[in-house]
């Protein structure tokens, strides 16, 4: 095992663990109640729903509209996002000198995100990230998305990296879940998108982390195995 050193590689997921992108989607969802006639949604209250996908968000902004009527309204949500995308996102403050602190330690970092691919795709370019994230996987690039383990294994895979010697690391219990079940060491992040009452402790992580700040530091790391594949 591997201690008080930078992973050999790190996967991360995207919206609330390195970008704030809840300002995109409360525009969204906005645009989209302004249409019909309705008053708009806050910060506040959409912020909890992010990292549980355009879904929940939809049920956040459309609370009284039946299930069905709603999931209807997800490619509209998709489409008027994929316009404005990255326009009011933020990266969360640290994440950039993290990324900088990982590749100044020859570590190699990739994203593993359930947004659709193809949305993903458009963020790197407005980050200058299109060279420096080794492996993009959507929620919609394989057969399964987390919780299953399958889209952490094939991102491993991708940059010739053991699960047990990447770290993955996310804002979401889903996250963890799914870090563990590819044999991954796992950081939860406090900083992201959480509903009232859930509790990352009960996540079972490796490693807790309030800040991005912390992960400047290599000691802040779970222990890994050795890198090869």
């Amino acid at each position: 095992m591997s201690a008080g050193r930078f992973p050999a590689a790190v996967l991360f997921d995207l919206d609330g663990t390195l970008l704030d992108s809840a300002p995109d989607f409360v525009v969204t969802a906005n645009r989209m109640l302004q249409a019909r006639g309705m008053g708009e949604v806050t910060l506040e209250q959409l912020r909890p729903a992010v990292s549980k996908g355009a879904r929940a968000m939809l049920t956040v902004a459309f609370p009284h509209m039946a299930d069905a009527e709603r999931h209807a309204l997800v490619p509209e949500f998709l489409e008027i996002y994929e316009a404005l995308i990255g326009q009011y996102a933020t990266l969360f403050d640290g994440v950039e000198t993290m990324l900088q602190a990982l590749e100044n330690a020859g570590s190699t970092w990739g994203i593993v995100t359930n947004k659709p691919e193809y949305l993903a795709r458009l963020i790197l370019p407005q980050l200058g990230w299109e060279q420096r994230c080794a492996v993009l996987i959507g929620g919609d690039t394989l057969a399964e998305r987390k919780p299953h383990p399958l889209p952490l294994e094939v991102a491993a895979q991708r940059i010739n990296t053991a699960a047990s010697a990447c770290v993955y690391v996310g804002d979401d219990e889903r996250d963890i879940i799914a870090a563990r079940a590819a044999g991954m060491p796992s950081v939860a992040v406090l900083w992201g998108y959480r509903p009232e009452g859930d509790d990352p402790s009960t996540w079972q992580a490796d490693s807790i982390c309030e800040l991005p700040q912390e992960l400047w530091q290599p000691a802040a790391w779970p222990a890994t195995q050795p890198a090869s594949a």
